[in-house]
């Protein structure tokens, strides 16, 4: 808390009456004193009245001097430092109440420790409530005196609830006396409360201990030698084995209190710590666990090298350039001066081994002046072309990695840097000194609770975390979101992996939250909070979630214009999982890049340009259902193609409809009968033509065929319709299946005559990788070949290759319904997950 010596200027004005250090000690008026604001003068204090105003109270301030002169003598009694001592420390919140001060009585006499120190600050609000009183009456607002009783009430009820008999009444006796600081009235109150409980306890006023020489009005150096000289003198004065200090406050060499600055009490732990040689400091907070970050913006365990991590917001970067650089004593010395000249704070350097650059981090707010006390030093460095340029980057973030034992530890760099690319993080500077305590990045400010998240999953195994839209809650949709309800709490209890859906999305409406759908409840919640759809709105909020660091957009639908934006959320890394086909089977023709209207040059190469930045970017697209539903086609093709296989052939009976036609077509029935009763068992699409014609095996050939090296079209693959000719412009699918039973004979025929041969009939579809070719088709096969042996809507598919020659290598399981294509975009999910660092 701000000593009220701050207010000293404006009291300066003001005669009073002279008071002097003993041993003919004179302060000048000009000399900072200390002043004690209070309702009634004490007796024994020479003071000094305000003038009164019309009608003011009457208040005085007083000024107070105590002499810490080291000639003092004293009994001596040796302070006993190093191992038996324990060092805490209690922030604002921790001393925020009467229970709270309870609880931190109860921490302190639990600890087995034989010797403790314990520094505390002032109570919560007390710091904040003191700067607004001390304002107040400098700028003689007679309302500071309704502050100060607020100030003073919050004391005497709290001293009230945890203290009793002497205990309480000693404090309420020096409540009036000094209220400059906060953390005297704390440190007593705590202290008493120990004392309450039979344990032998002092507190300690640090202003007549520690000793720091401020160096600038946001630093101070402590004076080592001089504070433990003066700690042994105060110990030999008040010897026991627990000790409540004062945090914040200290005092000038020339005996001036002073502070150790905002939120200093956490380093007058730190110098206590040094002064004791104590065995441990222990920073304690009011939170249900132990923080490794700034709890705003994560929460996680500590364990492993790397013991923490911070965040430094509201920066900007400075980067002075040139050839002229290289290998000229000073230039560093001579930036840095300029830096110092305008008073600004460097808070992180990085220096190319090339000497041409050097890069630094300050605030924000000091950048400005940094940057024209550059220009104005290196104006003619600049003019003759020796420094190219003083460049500003504002916006910027600083991220940390603290820990003692990474220095021994191989690779702690490589997993921070692995984790910020795999969450699509720009690194804009890096620093790092050779002990390896500390790495250093500074990221775009919008990036860093993102980068702080990723980092944290990356070192810790906390959950790994993916904000999730789902794209088409149809049938399949619907079904994965089912999926996702029912293994939520498996996932995260047993594979720490968090799989929230941040949006749901349909042709005509969206579901939107913040911090994850109800799954159990997303269909009625989109009846009474569904909004109007706006696909941009919807990828913004799934990828806007700074808390989240994985963003995926899973695409359930057969939608074109959907699959359009795949490289645009990929290049903004957003991963996308998807059982569409029409992205990776749309048009490969460079021309349609050059002329294409919006949509055309969205669809255009799409395939090619989807792969190779999933090549170039840690930014991942899974399309394993867009082939075999929930079967492993795509991943089995790319393992043998990645361990060096060669693909002759692909083949396979790729539609889990035309399956269930073709096993079930045989025994005299006829082929409109089956259809229909595909049709009944949902089987087919609404309308059976989308599966008789063909065009969703061709797809699949040709999402293979490029797999494997082959550059075609759609167009380039003939296919087979099983459409009768006259049945292709029909107005509907009923009158579709109305009209199918007339045209039963043609298929009939070719059943009968390979029922003959002792064959089936099965649609197939072909990548001829040798001749560079595909077909979809319907074929005939021996009843012993792995084909004739299907049941239900099975897929099979076989791979033939160099290393599978004689005896291909076959894929065979369920190849249709929700359920096995729901589960084969989760297990896509989860595959991304593994990637992102989750256990496998």
């Amino acid at each position: 808390m701000a000593s009220f010596s701050a207010s000293v200027s404006h009291f300066s004005r003001i005669s009073h009456t002279n008071t002097s250090l003993p041993h003919d000690n004179k302060i000048s008026e000009s000399q900072c004193r200390p002043f004690i604001l209070s309702r009634c003068s004490h007796p024994l204090r020479k003071g000094l009245t305000l003038p009164r105003e019309k009608d003011s109270p009457s208040t005085k301030i007083c000024a107070s001097f105590t002499d810490f002169s080291p000639n003092v003598s004293v009994e001596d009694k040796q302070l006993q430092k190093g191992e038996t001592w324990s060092v805490h420390k209690f922030g604002g919140t921790c001393m925020g109440s009467s229970q709270r001060i309870k609880n931190v009585a109860d921490i302190i006499l639990d600890d087995d420790s034989e010797r403790k120190l314990v520094v505390v600050s002032a109570m919560s609000k007390v710091t904040d409530m003191m700067y607004d009183l001390i304002h107040k009456a400098q700028s003689r607002d007679e309302s500071y005196i309704s502050s100060l009783d607020a100030v003073l009430e919050k004391h005497s009820s709290t001293a009230h609830d945890i203290l009793d008999g002497d205990g309480l009444a000693i404090f309420l006796s020096q409540l009036h006396q000094d209220i400059r600081h906060g953390e005297l009235w704390s440190a007593q109150m705590l202290s008493l409360a120990i004392r309450k409980n039979g344990t032998d306890c002092k507190w300690m006023d640090t202003r007549e201990v520690l000793i720091v020489n401020p160096t600038s009005s946001n630093q101070v150096d402590p004076d080592y030698l001089e504070s433990e000289r003066r700690l042994e003198k105060w110990y030999s004065l008040n010897p026991c084995k627990v000790i409540i200090a004062t945090g914040f406050i200290a005092s000038t060499p020339q005996n001036i209190p002073t502070t150790l600055k905002r939120d200093g009490s956490d380093f007058s732990a730190a110098i206590m710590g040094a002064l004791f040689r104590a065995r441990q400091v222990t920073i304690w907070t009011d939170v249900d666990g132990v923080y490794s970050a700034d709890p705003r913006k994560d929460k996680l365990n500590l364990q492993n090298y790397v013991k923490g991590f911070a965040t430094i917001d509201n920066l900007a970067l400075v980067n002075v350039e040139g050839t002229g650089m290289a290998g000229v004593p000073g230039t560093a010395s001579a930036i840095f001066g300029a830096v110092k000249d305008v008073g600004a704070n460097v808070i992180m350097i990085s220096q190319a081994s090339s000497e041409h650059s050097v890069c630094f981090a300050v605030p924000e707010k000091e950048v400005k002046a940094v940057a024209e006390a550059l220009q104005s030093r290196f104006r003619q460095a600049l003019d003759n072309g020796r420094l190219s340029q003083v460049a500003v980057i504002p916006n910027c973030s600083i991220l940390a990695a603290v820990g003692q034992k990474m220095a021994s530890t191989p690779g702690v760099s490589a997993t921070l840097f692995n984790a910020l690319a795999k969450a699509n993080i720009n690194v804009r500077a890096i620093a790092q000194g050779c002990s390896e305590y500390n790495i250093t990045v500074v990221v775009k400010r919008e990036d860093c609770i993102k980068a702080l998240q990723a980092v944290h999953s990356r070192f810790y195994l906390s959950r790994t975390t993916i904000a999730m839209g789902i794209i088409g809650p149809g049938l399949i949709g619907s079904t994965l979101l089912d999926q996702l309800r029912d293994q939520a709490s498996v996932l995260k209890e047993e594979f720490n992996i968090d799989l929230r859906v941040m949006g749901i999305l349909s042709s005509k409406s969206m579901l939107l939250s913040d911090v994850g759908i109800d799954l159990a409840r997303w269909r009625e919640l989109r009846e009474e909070r569904g909004e109007v759809t706006n696909l941009e709105k919807f990828v913004q909020h799934v990828h806007g979630n700074h808390f989240i660091p994985n963003t995926a957009l899973v695409d359930c639908t057969a939608d074109s214009v959907i699959a359009g934006h795949y490289y645009d959320w990929l290049r903004r890394g957003i991963h996308v999982v998807t059982p569409n086909k029409k992205a990776n089977s749309g048009p490969l023709d460079q021309l349609l890049l050059i002329l294409g209207l919006s949509h055309t040059f969205t669809l255009c190469i799409q395939y090619l340009r989807l792969r190779a930045l999933q090549r170039q970017s840690y930014t991942h697209y899974f399309y394993e259902a867009t082939v075999g539903a929930g079967l492993p086609i795509v991943s089995t093709l790319r393992g043998l193609l990645e361990t060096g296989d060669r693909i002759l052939q692909i083949e396979g009976i790729f539609s889990g409809t035309l399956s269930y036609i073709f096993n079930n077509f045989k025994d005299g029935r006829a082929f409109s009968e089956v259809v229909a009763e595909a049709k009944e068992a949902g089987y087919t699409e609404p309308d059976p033509r989308d599966d008789l014609s063909g065009t969703d095996v061709a797809r699949k050939v040709i999402i293979l065929a490029r797999e494997s090296g082959l550059k075609l079209e759609l167009s380039n693959i003939p296919v087979e319709s099983l459409v009768p000719e006259p049945l292709r412009d029909c107005a509907s699918a009923q009158e579709f299946m109305q009209q199918l039973p007339k045209f039963d004979q043609v298929l009939t025929k070719k059943q009968e005559d390979a029922e003959n041969a002792g064959e089936v009939l099965r649609y197939v579809g072909v990548v001829d990788v040798i001749n560079k070719k595909g077909v979809v088709e319907l074929r005939r096969y021996k009843k012993d070949h792995p084909f004739a042996q299907l049941s239900g809507s099975d897929n099979i598919i076989a791979f033939t290759t160099r290393r599978y020659k004689d005896q291909p290598l076959i894929v065979r399981g369920p190849g249709a319904g929700a359920q096995v294509t729901a589960g084969g975009i989760f297990s896509d999910i989860l595959r991304l997950a593994s990637y992102l660092g989750a256990p496998s």
